[in-house]
């Protein structure tokens, strides 16, 4: 499939010609012109329909040269790594130098060809802005599938999931769709997708607690008003690692929650409702310390939490080791936590759910789980009762769960 950008215009005369250097050319060091006054630049969206089965972020192509000459060092690298030629390359960094003012570029002779430091910064500010909206434009994309799957194949069953952010949840739903079954995946707060369960907004509801949360937890005072013994029903999905997200080689020696107490440490923080959230302050009063009066960020998933600790803008994250490991982050694990997917008893009956009850207890599940770092099979697709696995009901009708 041909790439948009080679169709977008270049206009004439937009700067005066140079020679195209060569990757050991000393002397091909990219200048921008004049710094002038320039307009915020505007965001244009738009969306492509296939049956290829390619997915990914909102894709913008200046980001992917960017991003792969910064991963390979050079022009003719960065060529081959993206299926274009030389000249093309070239042409558009220079155009877009052209377009705002600034270099993007340096290279020295015998070295790495590098970003510059308003290069290095325009990479790092989209990836986290990539990272931060994630859930609301794969919210996006899934609605716009829902409404084609609606129209294109009625024979498939949809299931509509109001679920805390996850990993993994993003690959069962393409599981899913190859058995003709559309999750309708929202991500929200554990706290939020309970609401919605309750509310009749949603069929399935995610969220994950802590293994062996006690009665008097931070996660049963956050959770046991939303979840009732006898009217709701648990799916076993998968357990998780949950720890401190840290630049590679941990160069601040962070080790545990202690940190927190440490001024001088920038943390990432996660909304309030979140089930992160209230994983962290429950970890944080186990070893009697106390969150930050404010986090330097606050950030809306996991990715976002990553993205931030891997460009510097924060020292420290707390969240899930799989978005730690994809942005080349160091990991320490301070967590094991189950996450669940509830529903009403009255709706284990539907179709829908018995057919991904059936998907969660395949070996393709399995194998998915164990592709993801800090991800572990447990009981996937079992139906579990409430009182058998939070002990946080006492009062006898909760026996008959």
């Amino acid at each position: 499939m041909a790439r948009a950008f080679r169709n977008w215009p270049v206009k004439p005369h937009a700067a005066p010609a140079r020679p195209m250097p060569t990757d050991d050319d000393d002397s091909t060091r990219l200048q921008s012109p004049r710094a002038a006054q320039r307009a915020a630049q505007r965001v244009q969206l738009t969306y492509a329909l296939g049956s290829d089965g390619r997915q990914g972020p909102v894709h913008h192509p200046l980001f992917e040269l960017l991003g792969a000459l910064h991963d390979g060092g050079s022009i003719s690298a960065t060529a081959g790594a993206l299926g274009l030629s030389y000249r093309h390359v070239w042409g558009e960094l220079r155009r877009w130098e052209v377009q705002f003012g600034h270099a993007l570029v340096v290279w020295n002779k015998g070295q790495r060809a590098v970003l510059t430091p308003f290069g290095e910064k325009l990479l790092w500010a989209e990836r986290r802005a990539q990272a931060r909206l994630a859930p609301q434009i794969e919210a996006l994309r899934m609605e716009l599938e829902r409404a084609f799957a609606d129209a294109f194949d009625d024979r498939i069953d949809v299931l509509s999931v109001s679920a805390s952010h996850d990993q993994a949840l993003p690959l069962l739903r393409e599981l899913a769709l190859a058995e003709q079954l559309h999750l309708d995946l929202e991500f929200t707060g554990s706290q939020d997708a309970l609401r919605a369960l309750d509310s009749g907004r949603c069929q399935l509801a995610g969220f994950h607690v802590l293994d062996g949360a006690a009665r008097g937890s931070v996660s049963a005072r956050a959770y046991r008003a939303r979840l009732e013994p006898g009217h709701h029903k648990l799916i076993g999905f998968a357990q998780r690692s949950q720890g401190l997200m840290v630049a590679p080689g941990n160069p601040l020696g962070v080790a545990s929650l202690q940190a927190l107490q440490h001024d001088t440490l920038r943390w990432v923080g996660r909304p309030p409702g979140t089930g992160t959230r209230v994983l962290l302050e429950e970890l944080a009063e186990q070893a009697g310390v106390a969150l930050p009066a404010s986090f330097a960020l606050v950030e809306p998933s996991h990715v976002a939490a990553a993205q931030a600790v891997a460009s510097g803008a924060a020292d420290v994250a707390f969240g899930l080791e799989a978005a730690a490991r994809a942005v080349g982050l160091d990991f320490v694990p301070l967590a094991r936590e189950s996450y669940f997917l509830v529903t009403r008893k009255s709706a284990l009956a539907l179709s829908a759910v018995q057919r991904l009850v059936t998907l969660l207890r395949s070996p393709a599940w399995a194998a998915t789980l164990a592709g993801l770092p800090g991800y572990q099979a447990a009981e996937p697709g079992a139906v579990l009762a409430l009182t058998k696995v939070l002990p946080w009901w006492t009062y006898r009708s909760a026996r008959q769960a």
